[in-house]
Formats: structure tokens, sequence, C-alpha cells
């Protein structure tokens, strides 16, 4: 089977840091029918494969004392997202010349990737994957599957400009989304968004986020909760575009769940 290419600036890979791997292995799967393929690591711990019928669509790993702060800038269980670099010491160096700064400077894990992780101007955690043996998500965009990454910043020109200049972003408007809102995009598809948080968010970080496709969101909501999820968003509608809601896992990471109206949201 071909691996999916993702472009150079493409997400394209997402990965559940942990304070309770079992628990949370249980939970996705039990929520999106993913099973698991673990792979010891150096440490004696495990890095777990989420599958969707064979393919690649996440990772899970157990956090550790000192380990890297997430997507809003905490050591607590939290989605993180990974973009593609043709370079990786290359992009990692101009996330910090235009302003970002080095959480953890390119290394290489194992045979699978050479990564970096870094954080934008505002702190918002992100990482950078240069592909070896391990390509990336094989499935995206499908009923249970991510498709869709969504930056949400209280600065959405600063980082519009930041992350154009880092990766050579396209973006464009969305026809459906607010007044605003910002999309990036490749040759085939759009890859994810950017949104600017209002007064009303409170003092909640800027953050990056994943939305998983799903046929029914409110069937899922249901589901995820009787599993020991929280709702942090109820199901609600974007007109014209998807009907969505925010869930936490059992250990406090944030999702979105999306079930698109038609292709207005492709």
């Amino acid at each position: 089977m071909t691996a999916l290419v993702h472009a150079p600036g493409a997400p394209c890979w997402f990965e559940l840091a942990s304070d309770d791997q079992p628990a949370v292995e249980a939970f996705y799967c039990a929520l999106f029918g993913w099973t698991v393929e673990r792979t010891p690591m150096p440490d004696a711990s495990a890095y777990t494969i989420f599958k969707l019928n064979g393919l690649d669509v996440a990772g899970t790993y157990s956090l550790v004392p000192g380990a890297l702060p997430g997507p809003d800038g905490n050591t607590a269980s939290h989605w993180g997202v990974y973009f593609r670099a043709a370079d990786c010491d290359v992009v990692a160096a101009r996330a910090v010349a235009l302003g970002g700064q080095m959480i953890a400077a390119p290394f290489e894990l194992m045979e699978h990737v050479r990564m970096a992780v870094c954080a934008d101007p505002e702190g918002v955690v992100f990482s950078l994957a240069q592909q070896r043996a391990h390509p990336g998500v094989d499935a995206i965009g499908v009923d249970n599957a991510v498709c869709w990454a969504e930056l949400a910043t209280r600065d959405i020109a600063r980082a519009e400009a930041y992350y154009q200049r880092l990766f050579g972003w396209r973006m464009q408007a969305h026809p459906h989304a607010p007044t605003g809102y910002r999309v990036f995009v490749d040759e085939q598809r759009m890859l994810g968004g950017l949104l600017q948080m209002q007064p009303d968010w409170g003092d909640l970080p800027p953050h990056w986020s994943i939305y998983v496709q799903v046929p029914d969101v409110d069937l899922y909501v249901e589901r995820a909760l009787a599993l020991g999820g929280q709702l942090a968003f109820a199901p609600f509608d974007a007109t014209g575009v998807a009907r969505i809601a925010r869930l936490n896992d059992p250990t406090g990471a944030g999702f979105y769940v999306i079930h698109f109206v038609g292709e207005a949201g492709r």
C-alpha cells in the first residue's frame, strides 16, 4: 500500500502525550474503533501507534517528569501536531529567527523521524518532522481519523505571517467560516485553519487543536461521555459547514469531533 505523501508544511502526525497511557488507549479505541500497535522505546516505555483499518492515524506515549510542554504550555495530557519539514534543522532555525522558540533542538528518534519541538511567538508549541522510516499518518480526512488542525490565536495576523513565512503556506479565506478565519492549503486540499480567539474565551492560552471526522457528532459525544470523557463545548452547527463539539478524554486532553455538511468543509 502506498503511503500518504505529506507536502512540506502540512500536518503529518498527531500525537497524544498522556499521564495514563492505558486509559487513553482504551478510550480512543472504544470511541473511534482504533487498534493499537506498541513499539518498545529505549527508556523501557512503549510508543503506541493508533491504527484505523490497518492505517496509521495517530500516536501516544506516556508523560514523564520533565516532559515537553503541551500546546497550551503545560505538561498535562495533550494532543500535539507535527508539521512536515524537508530539512528539520533548517526549518527549526527559521522558527527561531522569525520570533519563535526552540523547545527541543532537532534530534533523531531512532530510525523513525528527525524531529524538533518549537513554539511560535505566542508560545504555542508545535513539532517538526523530517520523515525517515515512518512517513506520518496514512489516513486523514475520513471518518474516525483526524481531518483538520486548527490554531486558536490571540493575534491572527501575526500568526498567519509567522507560519506563512515558516512553512510557505498558501493562505485563503474559508467561504463558510466566520469572517477572518484563515485556511492553509496545498495543491490537493485544505489542511487546517487559523481562528481568532475572542474576549469571551477568557484566559485560555492560544493552542493547536485536532478535529476528528465522525459520521454523527451527537452520537459520538454520547459515546465519549459514557467512556469517561468530558464535554468541553456542546454540539453546535457551523452554518453551511459542519456540526462540531469539543471533548476532553479521561485525562483531560482536548479534541474536536466534526461532521461536515456535504462537501462544504472540505
